[in-house]
């Protein structure tokens, strides 16, 4: 592809923002002035290739990054934030959420596998010769009289064009274990293929380093996975490939129905995390022991933590509650997270759950605390259990209006 086919497709709007593209041609000409070559790289370059829209804007300079991240605040504002060991920087754009990742050219090394590398600077093409497949590794010119070249030292439009994931070197899932999520990632959102000597590295040797990995990253890579719309078919891949026996052997696969789930619109006055549903739906049928060991190896928030648990012990309780009135069925819900209540609704399709979240979690009694101080009746147990009793008669339908509230709320006043 020439330049000009690739400046075409760099000023389409249905590929990259026109805002954005203004944000890549103030980078590169801010560059220049401090003699920095500078390019777009990564998931930007192959995506414009593959006709797809740009989201995040990766940037690199044969510089540095640090410098020209504060000169483009100088500049144009907004704010900075270095990360000084990788030689990076993220330049916050004023008045907008954009948010650019600025990179220095870099080499790296590993002091051990699975570790986080260690970098210098580098040219462009050996920055490029450090990433993860090679339809990863292409950048493209975005300064000077060079503006809209592509380099493609290690064959990655060949592969884009032939639908292959294809690693660098035999070393690159020793070094990054988590690549193996993204091959597959790339590889079920794209259509594409593992290609045949990438498949065989992925193997008990480089699956092995996944057990030293920590709970986060393992647990950001699983996210990216449950972010995806073919999240389940992911699933499958990733378990086909014998990789989530060594996340935990107590990693269950993820079935086809929870992706279906996934989809939905849960059009409710509930915040939807589509990460936590997957993880609640995807732990729903374990033991309390296994969630346990899982929540703390993928080490969980405290609120992800609870709305795991949450799930799995609400859908062991549903024989119990079945056939409740709905006052028993708000008491025994209204300490759980709704979107635990959610998903159980969603494999048990248990009506009451539903009715719960619309309907019976919002009843109340007209009647407030001060009416019952008013009325001379002292703060107390006696206090709380007529108003839970009152709350009680409008969710069983005992009472229909406020008249019979009243009547109600007289008799217990009068101990009956």
């Amino acid at each position: 592809m020439q330049k000009d086919d690739m400046l075409r497709l760099l000023r389409d709007p249905n590929l990259i923002h026109p805002e954005k593209l203004t944000l890549l041609l103030n980078i590169a000409n801010l560059a220049e002035t401090l003699g920095m070559s500078c390019y777009l790289v990564g998931g930007s370059v192959r995506d414009l290739l593959l006709g797809r829209p740009i989201n995040d804007l990766d940037v690199i300079v044969e510089g540095d990054a640090i410098k020209l991240a504060k000169k483009l605040v100088e500049v144009y504002g907004g704010k900075q934030t270095p990360h000084f060991k990788f030689r990076t920087a993220f330049w916050h754009v004023p008045n907008s959420d954009h948010v650019v990742d600025l990179i220095t050219a870099r080499i790296e090394s590993y002091e051990k596998p699975g570790a986080l590398p260690m970098v210098a600077p580098s040219t462009i093409e050996e920055d490029l010769r450090r990433r993860d497949f090679t339809i990863n590794a292409m950048a493209l010119r975005l300064d000077g009289k060079d503006m809209g070249e592509v380099l493609d030292p290690l064959g990655g439009k060949a592969d884009l064009e032939r639908g292959v994931i294809r690693v660098l070197h035999p070393n690159s899932f020793l070094d990054d274990p988590t690549r193996i999520f993204r091959a597959i990632r790339y590889e079920v959102r794209y259509g594409f293929a593992i290609e045949p000597e990438t498949l065989r590295l992925i193997n008990p040797n480089s699956l092995k380093i996944l057990e030293s990995l920590s709970g986060e990253r393992l647990r950001n890579e699983l996210n990216l996975i449950l972010d995806e719309n073919l999240s389940a078919q992911m699933m499958r891949r990733v378990a086909g490939l014998g990789v989530l026996n060594f996340i935990h052997p107590k990693m269950p696969e993820f079935d086809q129905t929870y992706s279906d789930y996934l989809e939905m619109d849960l059009n409710l006055d509930i915040e939807s995390d589509r990460r936590a549903m997957g993880f609640i739906l995807w732990f729903m049928d374990l033991s309390e022991e296994d969630i346990f060991l899982l929540v703390n190896r993928l080490d969980f928030s405290n609120e992800m933590s609870l709305n795991v648990w949450s799930g799995a012990q609400l859908k062991r309780s549903l024989i119990h509650l079945a056939g409740s009135p709905p006052s028993v069925w708000t008491y025994a819900l209204e300490k759980l997270p709704l979107l635990a209540i959610y998903a159980v609704y969603l494999v048990s399709h248990e009506d009451a759950l539903l009715s719960y979240i619309s309907i019976w979690r919002h009843v109340k009694p007209h009647t407030a605390g001060n009416e019952l101080k008013a009325m001379g009746l002292a703060a107390g147990p006696r206090f709380g259990e007529i108003l839970l009793r009152l709350r009680s008669a409008w969710l069983d339908g005992e009472v229909n209006n406020e008249t019979q509230e009243k009547e109600l709320l007289a008799r217990l006043m009068r101990g009956e």
